[in-house]
């Protein structure tokens, strides 16, 4: 994608010397013309560059948040061939926010299961926005007994601000589905890979968040809880949902110091909504040569080191004596 459509408030210069680049294009083309469009050029890319490496964690949300940010249904055919969708829970219902089903991966054979937003209003209500239901995460982890049953790796992109939380959920068991999901990923005989594309948000990212590697998009976030949520909570109102993401600690930036993820891919210069093409080659790249790594363990190896890498996330503060 050449353009990434609606500007953010602090994309604005970057918008402004886009639209004098495409006037300037529009003119008839000679030496000093071409000699300009490549000046302005460089001086987007500098200042993309320098916007996209000072954002704030309100900004990174922002990003994670684009409309034209691609979701899991544009990686399933840019990164994958032959997805076959698997629909239904075989108990309540088919939850729409989350997409599961076999796909090829070059020559290897995989299961994918990650959250859908949707684009178009129409496809957002009938995803919840990627707000999953219980039925969604049961759904993903009876695709995830299937693809170990037939020794498939699993990779899970994770894309949601939080798990639905309407009554209907709470009545189906959303809590507890959620964490039985994490018990039976913590154990499942199969590798699984998993990354934050977009929203990373609170027990919603966690019902598919458990993995042997975890990885997040640069920007991307990964949080106990949203900013709003946070904001709610702590101020009693959302409008301090940037100094609720400040407080936080959730983007890139700081999360592999404490263990949450194992690794960030770098997205295109000026975002992942800019570029899908080259964003979906650099994932590709990743899953690829992280797929190759978990297939060399054993069994008993990759488990024990899941439980392990889990058991040591965080850091803890003790008090002097």
């Amino acid at each position: 994608m050449s353009s990434a459509g609606p500007g953010l408030a602090f994309e604005q210069p970057i918008y402004e010397l886009e639209q004098e680049l495409e006037a300037l294009s529009e003119q008839e083309s000679g030496n000093g013309q071409k000699a300009k469009v490549r000046d302005l050029k460089n001086r987007i890319a500098d200042l993309t560059r320098d916007v996209y490496s000072n954002l704030s964690p309100w900004e990174t949300v922002q990003v994670a948040r684009h409309q034209n940010r691609p979701y899991t249904r544009d990686y399933l055919s840019l990164v994958f061939d032959e997805f076959v969708e698997l629909h239904g829970d075989r108990k309540f219902g088919d939850d729409r926010a989350i997409l599961t089903g076999f796909a090829k991966l070059d020559d290897q054979k995989v299961m994918v299961i990650g959250h859908q937003k949707g684009r178009t209003v129409k496809e957002r209500t009938e995803c919840y926005f990627g707000c999953a239901h219980p039925e969604g995460y049961r759904k993903a982890m009876q695709k995830m007994r299937l693809a170990a049953k037939f020794n498939l790796p699993v990779i899970c992109f994770i894309d949601t601000p939080g798990a639905y939380p309407g009554i209907g959920a709470e009545e189906r068991g959303q809590a507890w589905v959620i964490a039985e999901n994490m018990y039976e990923m913590s154990r499942l005989e199969t590798p699984i890979i998993c990354i934050v594309i977009g929203e990373g948000g609170s027990g919603g990212a966690l019902g598919i968040g458990v993995g042997d590697r975890v990885a997040m998009l640069e920007h991307s976030y990964y949080s106990v809880i949203s900013p709003e949520g946070c904001a709610g909570i702590l101020w009693k109102s959302a409008e301090h949902a940037p100094k609720a993401a400040d407080a936080l600690k959730f983007t890139s930036k700081y999360l592999p110091g404490l263990g949450v993820v194992d690794d960030i891919i770098p997205e295109p210069l000026g975002g992942a909504h800019r570029d899908h093409q080259q964003m979906a080659i650099q994932l590709k790249q990743y899953l690829l040569e992280h797929l190759k790594e978990l297939q060399q363990e054993s069994t008993e190896d990759l488990l024990a080191k899941r439980y392990e890498k889990f058991r040591a996330m965080g850091k803890f503060l003790e008090e002097d004596e």
